[in-house]
């Protein structure tokens, strides 16, 4: 301690009583390392005091009495011409007192780290605990209203759903052809715009652009868009996606009213217009693909057409290893009804 290092050569004479009930004698004080020595005059040492520990009875009074901290009975006087030391002492106690923990300052700090420590937790784990919980309770007919709302809000970008020539039927043929293994039936609706390929929203609602059923020849190209959207949508629930887009405070009021705001869906409409489509591995292609009973040939080959060369070379991937190559187990359209469906949306 650098303050007893500047002290340790002091000494100077005092008054020293052992016991309320003794008598006092003259002695010798000193500072050494840490301690107050107290020694008779013929320097024999009587006793140490932890400078640590040393207390003044009289604070600003003149002789000045110390004693051990916790032992008023064992004193130490120092008279008005020991100036030197008793300053000294004060100074060593005044250092050690500001070095000295304080109870109530340890126990604010542990109360605003400990306040700290589950506000962090609580904003890293509610939300998504809230949202969990949100995406548990919510029923298939409440998801699927939050499609239709969330639809309404797609189409003042994408315009009204095309369903001129009798390609309406058409479609709801395609969507019977692809029902799914658990007896979920797509909604598809076709646009003129909006829609660069295909996207998804809560329901079962899947979009496609006109171009989908307008550019291809074979209805199993148009099959494996259809598939591969909704396995996006099976990847990650539609749901999920527009709660982390709306935040904490949608997902409470969904948990409370079972609404979220026409604000959040119009700003979710936008996103999913201007999403880029979620890459799916050619493991969950080929699985979802076998599941639908359509080939991956076609839609690989359509798909790899004019894009980077490693992205075609995934495509012959998926070529390679169609679950169907001699053809899909049954027919994704009738002729009649795809060349409707090509009709769709008129001229």
């Amino acid at each position: 301690m650098t303050a007893l290092e500047k002290y340790q050569r002091l000494e100077a004479a005092a008054l020293w009583r052992e016991a309320p009930d003794a008598q006092r004698r003259d002695v010798i004080v000193s500072i050494g390392e840490a301690t107050l020595m107290i020694a008779d005059l013929q320097d024999r040492p009587l006793t140490h005091w932890s400078i640590a520990a040393l207390a003044r009875a009289n604070p600003g009074e003149m002789p000045a009495l110390y004693h051990p901290d916790g032992d008023p009975g064992e004193t130490l006087e120092l008279g008005a011409d020991e100036a030197e030391m008793i300053e000294a002492l004060e100074k060593l106690r005044s250092t050690i007192e500001r070095r000295r923990p304080r109870k109530g300052r340890l126990r604010l700090w542990m109360v605003l780290v400990f306040v700290a420590v589950i506000a962090g937790f609580g904003y890293l784990w509610l939300p998504g605990a809230l949202e969990r919980q949100a995406l548990a309770v919510l029923p298939q007919v409440k998801r699927d209203e939050i499609g239709a709302k969330l639809f309404s809000k797609v189409q003042t970008l994408t315009g009204a759903p095309c369903g001129a020539a009798g390609g309406d039927i058409a479609l709801q043929r395609l969507a019977e052809r692809l029902r799914g293994s658990n007896g979920a039936l797509p909604q598809l609706f076709v646009v003129r715009s909006g829609v660069p390929e295909t996207a998804h929203l809560p329901g079962g609602i899947v979009l496609l652009n006109r171009a989908m059923v307008e550019d291809f020849e074979d209805p199993e190209v148009t099959a494996g868009y259809i598939v591969a959207e909704r396995l996006r949508a099976a990847a990650r629930d539609p749901i999920a996606r527009l709660l982390d887009e709306a935040g904490t405070a949608a997902v409470l009021r969904l948990l409370t009213t079972g609404e979220i705001s026409d604000d959040i869906l119009r700003a979710h409409a936008r996103t999913l217009i201007n999403a880029a489509p979620a890459k799916l591995s050619d493991d969950t292609l080929i699985s979802g693909f076998t599941a639908a009973g359509i080939q991956t040939r076609p839609y690989a080959a359509a798909h790899g057409l004019g894009v980077q060369s490693t992205r075609a070379t995934d495509m012959l991937k998926l070529i390679e290893a169609d679950p169907f190559p001699n053809g899909a187990p049954a027919p994704v359209l009738r002729d009649s009804d795809w060349l409707r469906l090509q009709g769709i949306c008129g001229n």
